[in-house]
């Protein structure tokens, strides 16, 4: 590969030497290729490092060079509302140091506790969605809102910026990318607030969102209410197809007091090639065999024509089979959380993670002794299971958070730098 011809404006004007013997262009381009996870320790090897890895045009050089598979593919969290509390990236393949705090999104001094947003990622740019919210001047107080605002990271010049809000306010709702596009699709949600075990709101509205105009768009809704969902994208851009799966709709009463959400076994699709129109699939599962649906990812993988959809249900991971329209065990998690209901469930490089905090003595002691929830200060211990190798591989980290994250409502996203 020969080196980009603008190499002085792209890397900066240097008085001190990158690399000795070797002209800044060339040698920038040489150090842009370095793991996005290493970027933070090289700044201490020397001044002019230092200043090359805190400038904001390397992002930029990493994404206009280095082919998708060679850039670093990181988890961003969200460990609680994101205008209080910052983002953090992780690198799984870098666990030691793999950690990198950003700046918050910002504040609204009228609002607080957002919850039940949603991440996706488009190039170099992170966005926030919607979500359930507290509102000082909404009345009653204790009664969550949903809102339609919309927020990007733009890791090229490390700020974030609001956007156009969605033109149906909205949270815990189906969302997925249109590949190569710069096109967001949501569907359906609610007004729910994580501290309610019931309530609030239900919507069958859907729209897209164009990254280029900064316009929102509204397309055929789903066939009923629906809020809770979950939404992947199969396919590339107008010949693809946006997957609706599971959530909830109706709720009822048991006893005229406690309220528990009628839960949907369906999936319904929108063919983008059919003019945007909507078909349903029918139960993924008969009545007895689940209540609702798990955690779910998707694993694109170059190797297999259509992408995988994987279910972490309890200690089992259980894939979707498009022709027969369910779901089929594929393995099962070699160690046991504690607490099945606050694990992580994430893909990133075609594997498959599932994330438990743990403390020291979680390691070591025996599983038929009681176990204390994680507290804060436990470590990350994350089991990665490979589908197409059928295998299984083991990590831990030490999150450096100064407060409790619970997985159970972490907001997750992928992105590559």
């Amino acid at each position: 590969m020969s080196p980009p011809q603008s190499g002085i404006e792209e890397t900066g004007n240097y008085t001190q030497t990158l690399i000795p013997g070797l002209p800044n262009d060339l040698a920038g381009l040489i150090l842009a290729f370095v793991p996005y996870s290493h970027h933070g320790r090289l700044k201490s090897t020397c001044k002019s490092w230092k200043i090359f890895f805190s400038r904001k045009t390397l992002i930029s050089l990493r994404q206009k060079y280095l082919p998708p598979s060679r850039l670093s593919h990181l988890l961003c969290i969200f460990p609680q509302d994101p205008s209080i509390v910052s983002p953090y990236l992780f690198d799984p393949h870098n666990p030691r140091a793999c950690w990198f705090p950003l700046p918050p999104m910002p504040c609204n001094p009228h609002v607080y506790g957002l919850c039940n947003f949603t991440s996706v990622s488009i190039g170099p740019h992170l966005y926030v969605l919607g979500g359930s919210l507290f509102d000082t001047r909404s009345f009653p107080l204790d009664r969550p809102s949903s809102t339609s605002s919309a927020f990007r990271f733009n890791f090229l010049t490390s700020s974030w910026d609001r956007l156009s809000p969605m033109l149906s306010p909205r949270g815990s709702f189906a969302c997925a990318t249109v590949p190569d596009s710069g096109r967001i699709l949501v569907a359906g949600g609610g007004s729910r607030h994580t501290m309610f075990g019931a309530a609030g709101s239900r919507m069958s509205l859907v729209e897209m969102y164009d990254a280029r105009k900064d316009e929102w768009v509204a397309l055929d809704g789903l066939p009923r209410f629906r809020a809770g969902c979950v939404g992947f994208f199969v396919g590339k851009g107008e010949h693809g197809e946006f997957w609706v799966m599971g959530g909830y709709g109706e709720s009822r009463t048991v006893s005229g007091v406690f309220p528990v959400d009628e839960y949907y076994r369906d999936a319904v699709v929108m063919d983008l090639n059919n003019g945007g129109k909507w078909r349903e699939l029918g139960d993924m599962w008969q009545e007895g065999e689940r209540r609702r649906l798990g955690k779910i990812v998707v694993v694109e993988d170059d190797h297999l024509d259509t992408p995988g959809i994987f279910m972490l249900e309890g200690t089992d991971i259980c894939r979707y089979d498009m022709a027969s329209n369910r779901w089929w065990k594929e393995t099962s998690v070699p160690r046991k959380a504690s607490d099945t209901s606050s694990v992580g469930f994430v893909a990133l490089d075609c594997e498959l993670h599932v994330m438990a905090l743990v403390n020291a003595v979680d390691l070591t002691e025996n599983n038929r002794r009681p176990r204390q929830p994680a507290k804060k200060g436990a470590s990350l211990f994350i089991q990665v299971y490979h589908p197409r190798k059928k295998t299984w591989r083991s990590l831990i980290t030490k999150p450096p958070l100064h407060y409790h994250l619970d997985l159970r409502t972490a907001v997750m996203c992928t992105i590559r730098l």
